[in-house]
């Protein structure tokens, strides 16, 4: 569908890619990564065709359509409705439309045959294109992404940037290109949202590239991995997991030709050096001086993982009790966020912030920070020193501040070798400390906030949305900074991954209360899973009681017996299906072992897919088998 082949792009002299290829083929799930700066939404660009590339070329099928959802969009606005904007990606149903419309209109006075025929064309093509249900579809999709109801008809400028966004993303979705490429979408989204997506794009119909920080989100939408590094593009099969182990094994083979190369070179070398004056060994000396310049170097690998070797402290120790919250609630006219709930923070607490937008999560943060006016009472524990990172504090670095300078006026107290040292582990290293802040990009500015923040020394973190534009290198050194942290935090994330590594506690806001979950982000989704499934039987159970036998109708067979029947019989054809996938895992280790396929990196890169491709499959029956054995668990209780 797309060939990118021998590109190459400068950008004042400096190199993004050189000679990198890649090829894109329908129904395609790429996942784009890379650190940030590396050119991931330039490549974008350059296949959309705003980019020209510096040589090579881009050739695309005269059948490829592009939808490029990018940051720009945030700045769009519109008197139109969001639903109005939305049906924009119908666009010759909707030029049928007003045909049909303007015919109907003019019959009322002029009616004619060829005005019923024109009629009758117009009708039938906008049947064809889905006419009928475009405004379905759109009101779907736009309440799919967080959208309420109410809120459809809203002109466009009354929203915010992210919210806008949201509405590019449904038109873009609604226009079903070719070629569906998104640049960060996960930020403009809540995790609701994000899960819609997730199962939206994994059906699409077309090809689709996504450039997220979001592990998670890569993980469950991408069938393949892109890797943006050292100016070439890298593909590897599978979602970010496999890519994982993928690079691993990869990197290995390398660093182990690359050694057995440079013990090559050495001894080479070394006999030159040796033998270079003596007259009789002059041919040899050439002959390896030779092979040393054609030889093809092998590189090393540079290891793009960081190390956080830098202990966050605070001047001083909490009490036990950081905050409570008794009987708190707030409103804003006619809308209720919290009411009558009672919560509290002990010291220690690493809690994550989970749910919708519009639930109160940054209502809540404002609650607890004490600088939002509510009813009930609100109690600050002994010695709580509060600090709280927000995206609008990047707009509250000082622009004209170098690096280095904007952290020593944090009042930290630290040297400029230890304020150094933080800065290395976020990433700026040498000279880079001397930038402008005006200079640095949004995940850069990102960073020197939140360096910031955790030098403040302050013993209660509160945090929203840390994890928005930094790239995986920087969310790892944030989770390491995170867990080494003896503090307390309140963190609202929308990032799976992220919350899923740092957190001990789940808060969430329902019914107008604060929920929470006293453990890990992995077992509240588990324990959420088991709670609905539980949930599943009881309501067909409610349904069938409300069913009255009719006289002239025969009492209805017991249905919890039918259902029981049914889930027993389908227990045992996944646990025969389980069998037979053990069977075949263990006969592909035992083929994956023989030193014809381990010693060969393609067979065992083949056979590699084919064994995670098993285990995938193997997963979901066990999953299968787990979900239905609680539900004739849950049946045979009642």
């Amino acid at each position: 569908m797309i060939a990118i082949n021998n590109l190459s792009y400068l950008i004042g002299g400096r190199a993004l890619y050189e000679n990198a290829s890649l090829h894109i083929k329908p129904k395609d799930k790429i996942g784009l990564i890379g650190l940030n700066g590396k050119g991931k939404s330039t490549l974008l660009r350059i296949i959309d065709g705003e980019f020209p590339p510096t040589s090579g070329d881009v050739s695309k099928s005269k059948d490829c359509s592009i939808g490029f959802l990018n940051q720009d969009l945030l700045s769009y606005q519109s008197e139109e409705s969001i639903l109005a904007v939305a049906m924009q990606a119908f666009g010759k149903a909707n030029e049928l439309q007003a045909t049909i419309e303007r015919i109907l209109k003019e019959m009322e006075t002029n009616y004619h045959d060829q005005l019923v025929d024109d009629l009758a064309k117009a009708q039938d093509q906008f049947e064809t294109l889905g006419g009928y249900s475009m405004q379905s579809d759109a009101e779907a999709i736009l309440e799919g992404i967080g959208f309420r109801t109410e809120d459809l008809n809203r002109p466009l400028k009354e929203f915010s940037g992210g919210w806008r966004m949201r509405v590019m993303l449904a038109k873009l979705l609604l226009e079903k290109p070719s070629l569906l490429m998104l640049d960060e979408p996960t930020n403009h989204l809540d995790l609701p949202s994000i899960q819609w997506i997730e199962n939206y794009l994994k059906t699409y119909e077309g090809a689709v590239i996504v450039v997220s920080h979001d592990r998670s989100f890569i993980d469950n939408v991408a069938t393949s991995i892109v890797e943006v590094a050292n100016q070439k593009l890298t593909q590897y099969s599978g979602n970010y997991s496999f890519y994982m182990k993928e690079k691993q094994m990869r990197e290995e083979i390398q660093k182990n030709a690359f050694e057995n190369q440079q013990q090559q070179i050495k001894q080479t070398e070394q006999f030159i050096e040796r033998f270079r004056s003596k007259a009789t060994k002059a041919r040899q000396v050439q002959s390896r001086v030779k092979s040393l310049e054609r030889m093809d170097k092998i590189e090393d690998i540079v290891d793009d993982s960081m190390v956080m070797n830098f202990k966050f402290g605070f001047k001083q120790k909490s009490g036990r009790s950081i905050i409570e919250l008794d009987n708190i609630s707030k409103s804003y006219g006619d809308l209720t966020i919290l009411k009558n709930t009672t919560a509290k923070i002990e010291r220690g607490d690493k809690i994550a912030l989970i749910g919708a937008n519009g639930k109160g999560k940054s209502t809540l943060l404002r609650v607890i920070a004490g600088t939002e006016k509510v009813t009930g009472e609100r109690k600050e524990g002994f010695n709580v020193l509060t600090t709280f990172y927000a995206q609008h504090q990047l707009e509250a670095l000082n622009v004209n501040n170098e690096i280095l300078q904007e952290l020593s006026q944090a009042g930290s107290e630290k040297s400029e070798m230890e304020l150094r040292a933080i800065l290395g582990c976020f990433l700026f290293s040498s000279d880079d400390v001397f930038k402008k802040i005006k200079v640095l990009s949004g995940g850069e500015k990102s960073r020197v906030a939140l360096a910031k923040t955790l030098i403040s020394e302050a013993n209660f973190l509160m945090m929203d949305e840390p994890t928005n534009h930094l790239d995986f290198l920087s969310v790892n050194i944030l989770i390491q900074a995170l867990q080494q942290y003896e503090g307390t935090f309140l963190i609202v994330s929308h990032d799976r991954h992220f919350i899923s590594q740092i957190a001990n506690k789940i808060w969430y806001i329902e019914d107008h209360q604060i929920k929470e979950y006293p453990g890990t982000y992995d077992e509240y989704v588990y324990w959420q899973q088991k709670k609905e499934a539980e949930q599943k039987p009881k309501v067909a159970e409610v349904k069938v009681q409300k069913e009255k036998p009719t006289q002239q109708q025969k009492p209805p067979k017991d249905p919890n017996l039918q259902e029981l029947k049914k889930l027993q019989n389908q227990l045992g054809n996944v646990e025969n299906e389980i069998e037979k996938l053990e069977s075949k895992k263990g006969a592909l280790e035992a083929e994956m072992a023989k030193p014809e396929v381990f010693g060969d990196f393609n067979k065992l890169q083949e056979k590699q897919s084919e064994y995670d491709a098993l285990t995938k499959k193997l997963e979901t029956a066990q999953s299968s088998w787990e979900e239905i054995a609680e539900m004739i668990d849950a049946i045979e209780v009642n």
